[in-house]
């Protein structure tokens, strides 16, 4: 039997990235596949944060994390500094495999005033023209609902290590730029 890997996302480069220019970055695990649900992501979230100190707070989302990101804005008080969403979507993608384990998060809508309320003042999103889970027009959606642009990524696929995303300069940057915005 041959073994292969999947290439790591870049998660943990971005991680690495904005600690080196000063940013604290809570990276919470959230249990997937197994035990997936808003309930238990909600619920990963709360324990990482708690100890947090206020301060400025942006929140990044990959795939179904744009949508934990966009509940996240939902049920605070406070408005975040940003949000920047990478394959993101609202709603089953008519996946059965994924869809079946998504429905909690899409169970109720989406409080779209609130959430353009308190999403924060910079808001990004980012999608492959050619991903084979999330439809283009699934991404553009989700921008148009934030009033939020759309970069689209020749040849990026889900923009996941799988498709060679083990870096992603391009959401960096807009997140130091914002930064030097909110700090500046």
């Amino acid at each position: 039997m041959v073994r292969t890997e999947v290439p790591m996302n870049w998660f943990p480069w971005l991680h690495d990235e904005l600690e080196h220019a000063g940013i604290e970055v809570v990276r919470p695990r959230f249990p997937t596949p197994q035990g997936q649900s808003l309930e238990a992501w909600l619920d990963a979230y709360d324990h990482e944060v708690a100890l947090l100190a206020s301060a400025p707070t942006i929140l990044i989302g990959h795939s179904l994390g744009a949508t934990m990101a966009l509940r996240l804005v939902e049920r605070t008080a406070e408005p975040f500094s940003g949000m920047f969403l990478a394959a993101g979507f609202i709603g089953a993608l008519g996946l059965p495999d994924y869809d079946n384990i998504n429905a909690s998060f899409f169970a109720k809508s989406f409080d779209w005033k609130g959430i353009g309320d308190r999403k924060g003042s910079v808001c990004c999103c980012w999608a492959g023209d050619d991903d084979p889970y999330v439809p283009l027009l699934r991404s553009q959606e989700l921008a148009d609902y934030l009033g939020a642009p759309l970069e689209v990524v020749p040849d990026g696929g889900h923009l996941n290590g799988e498709t060679g995303f083990t870096t992603f300069p391009q959401m960096r940057d807009a997140i130091l730029a914002a930064r030097a915005n909110v700090v500046g």
